[in-house]
């Protein structure tokens, strides 16, 4: 176990780091963060903050030198930049980051595993994607295979004919045909050293603009029955990856089961009502599984849960919800641009409690 005092390096200086060393801190911990310059809303829970590029490697060596374990708050983290880092500090092998870097790496990881996709192609050129749509069909959904997330780097196709209208972007892309689904959900768990493995409560997520806008529960009939094939799914994943700590897949509800969407390894959007939501939430557990703690209890405390982004300028009046009844959750990231389309904050709203 890692002793009160030690320190945690978070790789990435976003609201999910913020999140991560808030917890971090009840649990006896310090943190640093290192991310480039920008608006690093992780830096002001953390007692240090590096912002130097992800190839200065003599920042990264400093950086590591001061932790006693690291960990990464997004999937984008440049593995060369991990690489860096002493392999002994690393929480989790970076083979995750690997796999989800890429959607293509990603697809064919989830179906060795005995996981299904939708139907989909590499395209690597104008040629390609002209094959892609008559081998898939349309409608469906062009997608850069690396970055690339809350809608960007992504183009939905609903005709041949409007697929003669989109150019190549320039990079590796994957064409996804259009899965017919009942409904959207995570399941998001946590496993720490030992190979134990806990989940919470899977919500029905709710998507805008690409965007997941609200997550509720109970997720409903056609979720809950899919679930346990999901958590199976989820459960070799982090087995084949040694994971450790929180790690997120999201899936569609289909007629024929659940359909893997895409991976996050790591604490994620749709389960941030488990800070109030839960007994322990993901961002606590994934803490206690990176520091080698017993794993907290994943139980949802309340009959029902509505998670909602608030966006852009909406956190501009968001102290206003405050004012509502049933003690709404209010969490706001402190990023200093309000830009359309960019998080800023969530709230979580409960009903009553479970007995």
């Amino acid at each position: 176990m890692l002793p009160p005092g030690s320190t945690i390096g978070i790789l990435g200086g976003g609201q999910l780091g913020r999140m991560m060393a808030m917890a971090a801190m009840q649990l006896g911990y310090r943190c640093i963060a290192y991310a480039p310059p920008g608006d690093n809303v992780a830096a002001e829970p953390c007692i240090d903050m590096f912002e130097n590029g992800w190839g200065d490697r003599s920042a990264l060596a400093a950086f590591a030198a001061k932790c006693d374990v690291v960990t990464w708050e997004f999937e984008n983290v440049p593995l060369a930049a991990v690489a860096a880092i002493p392999n002994y500090l690393l929480a989790c092998p970076p083979r995750a980051l690997e796999v989800a870097q890429d959607r293509l790496n990603e697809k064919g990881f989830i179906a060795q595993l005995g996981g299904t996709s939708a139907p989909y192609a590499r395209v690597e050129s104008d040629e390609d994607f002209a094959r892609a749509i008559n081998a898939v069909g349309t409608p469906g959904i062009l997608k850069t295979a690396r970055e690339g997330y809350d809608g960007k780097g992504q183009w939905r196709i609903g005709s041949a004919h409007e697929a003669g209208g989109v150019r190549f972007p320039g990079q590796a892309c994957i064409y996804e045909g259009l899965v017919a689904f009942e409904a959207e959900f995570s399941v998001i768990l946590v496993r720490n050293r030992e190979g134990e493995v806990r989940f919470w409560d899977s919500t029905a997520n709710h998507h805008e603009g690409g965007m997941l806008a609200q997550s509720l529960l109970p997720a409903g009939a056609a979720i809950e029955a899919q679930v346990p094939a999901a958590r199976e799914l989820a459960a070799k994943t982090a087995q084949a990856l040694g994971y450790v700590g929180v790690l997120t897949l999201e899936f569609f509800a289909t007629a024929q089961g659940p359909v893997f969407n895409e991976m996050a390894p790591r604490v994620h959007n749709s389960g941030h009502w488990t800070i109030e939501g839960a007994a322990t939430s993901q961002f606590e557990n994934h803490i206690r599984a990176i520091a080698g703690l017993p794993l907290g209890a994943t139980a949802t405390r309340f009959a029902s849960i509505d998670m909602r982004n608030i966006v852009g300028e909406d956190a501009l009046s968001a102290h206003a919800i405050l004012a509502e009844e049933g003690e709404p959750h209010l969490h706001l990231y402190g990023k200093r641009e309000a830009r359309s389309g960019r998080k800023m904050g969530h709230v979580t709203r409960v009903g009553h409690a479970l007995p």
